[in-house]
């Protein structure tokens, strides 16, 4: 990394691996966070993205690779660390018997921060809590306790936000007003590195890490993967279910089917978006034929989970059979 680059970068991870006994929970991975971008660390449970988050901030030792977090080393350097960064885990700690005002000032006190009380009326102001300052913390509804955690993760104005699945068990509502505010706090300069297990939250990231099992399947915009899918997307939904995935399994130019819910992905590996009217057509009343009822069928580009899900099989080197 070149001293102009070093300069952009917030975040370096280099060759990072880390093993619990004989697992290794993360397998020689890298990746660069640059400042002012909103980075997502994405996979399934047990993909090694919230270990990767706890070396980064100092609170894992690895067992090889590098890792330098805002120019600093975390575990040497972790006092000085904690004045430049937020972090928002999947458990924050309210004090349910102090009010959001009260817990806000907590914070700013254990960061050493005197002079917070405008940076907090701002923030609640953001976070649209200022009716609700003189409220308990344990009186507050999930999403309202995860915006009043992530008011006191700010209190000391970090350059750096870590988050670990901040959204988990979040209602849709709150989910979206949440993803509001991460939007302006990056606007404003803050850098965002985060976890998520949900690939629509993935999609407003500048740049993600595919991670599974441990390892680094790649990194890359989301617009970027999706340029590089070959073939378009099938969306079906169909009955019986099981049949019509098993027919399109069967056809020739059908290179992979997914289930999701209702509906039913195939991937046409050799046809481009913009030809694949005609073969949509053609599997249409191939199903008919066969007995299954078509509801709905459409072509369109590859969402970020297909392509997750398409670079894991690429990984494992095998398909799995259809759910």
């Amino acid at each position: 990394m070149s001293a102009a680059s070093a300069d952009d970068v917030l975040i370096h991870v280099d060759a990072l691996t880390h093993r619990y006994g004989d697992v290794v929970a993360v397998d020689a991975i890298s990746f660069d966070v640059r400042r002012g971008e909103m980075f997502g660390l994405i996979g399934p449970d047990g993909a090694g993205k919230t270990t990767t988050l706890r070396i980064v901030l100092g609170l894992l030792r690895p067992a090889a690779g590098t890792v330098r977090t805002c120019g600093l080393e975390p575990r040497r350097q972790s006092a000085e660390l904690s004045q430049r960064i937020g972090y928002l885990s999947q458990r924050f700690s309210l004090y349910g018997d102090l009010t959001v005002d009260e817990n806000v000032a907590f914070f700013a006190g254990i960061h050493g921060v005197d002079d917070y009380r405008e940076r907090r009326a701002e923030t609640l102001d953001m976070l649209r809590m200022t009716p609700f300052r003189d409220r308990l913390a344990e009186r507050l509804s999930g999403g309202m306790k995860q915006k009043l955690a992530l008011a006191c993760t700010l209190v000391h104005t970090p350059e750096l936000l870590v988050m670990d699945e901040p959204t988990t068990g979040v209602d849709p509502v709150s989910r979206r007003d949440f993803w509001r505010v991460l939007a302006r706090l990056q606007r404003e300069g803050l850098t965002l590195l985060l976890t998520t297990p949900y690939l629509d939250e993935a999609e407003r990231c500048q740049r993600v890490a595919l991670m599974d099992g441990g390892r680094l399947l790649t990194v890359s915009a989301p617009d970027a993967l999706r340029e590089q899918a070959q073939g378009a997307l099938v969306e079906l939904i169909a009955r019986p279910k099981r049949a019509a995935a098993e027919w399109l399994a069967a056809q020739p130019e059908v290179s992979d089917v997914q289930v999701f819910g209702e509906r039913l992905h195939a991937t046409l590996a050799r046809v481009p978006l913009a030809a694949a009217a005609a073969p949509v057509e053609r599997l249409a009343g191939g199903l008919r034929a066969a007995g299954v009822e078509v509801l709905s069928v459409r072509a369109m580009p590859p969402s970020l989970e297909d392509l997750f899900i398409a670079r894991v099989r690429e990984a494992h080197g095998a398909t799995r059979e259809v759910a």
